[in-house]
């Protein structure tokens, strides 16, 4: 039997506390979701943007590809794949699309606006981005997509909530 049980509720601690130990604090993701709205939203707070985060994270679909994601990329670090898998995610290979994918399920959740923000901030590697990239600070090849991801859900969020208002 599992130490923790299967809900939402325990599986959202356990993705909050394996973010944290890769380094990503749910303030990090608010930074990257105020970036992508404030030019949209004038009003905007980081506090705004972290409720926004923090609603994306209590959805399953997310919670699962985060511990699917961050799984593989702890085992890449610990050299436990299989080749040529463990030199793929080791490396993150330019050819390996599987950590976009798996992100994408996230941005899918709302709507093709989370697209356009994933690709743009995915390119951009804005704030905690850039140093989950970075090769010297571990392997990230899913994390840095998924944090991308759970960034453009919830500007995607905050867009449909702000033409709701609008309405």
């Amino acid at each position: 039997m599992s130490e923790h049980p299967l809900n939402s509720n325990s599986c959202l601690e356990v993705v909050i506390d394996l973010l944290a130990k890769r380094g990503v604090s749910l303030d990090d993701i608010a930074e990257i979701v105020h970036f992508l709205q404030i030019n949209y939203v004038p009003n905007l707070t980081l506090e705004m943007c972290l409720e926004s985060v923090k609603a994306v994270l209590k959805k399953r679909e997310v919670q699962n590809a985060l511990l699917t994601g961050i799984q593989l990329d702890m085992l890449a670090e610990q050299k436990k794949l299989l080749p040529p898998l463990q030199s793929i995610i080791e490396t993150d290979e330019p050819l390996y699309g599987v950590d976009e994918v798996l992100a994408l399920a996230i941005v899918n959740l709302y709507g093709s606006i989370g697209f356009t923000n994933f690709g743009y901030v995915d390119k951009l590697k804005h704030g905690k981005l850039a140093y989950l990239n970075d090769k010297n600070n571990g392997v990230h090849t899913f994390l840095d997509d998924l944090v991308g991801a759970i960034a453009a859900a919830a500007s995607s969020r905050i867009a449909h909530r702000q033409k709701q208002q609008e309405e």
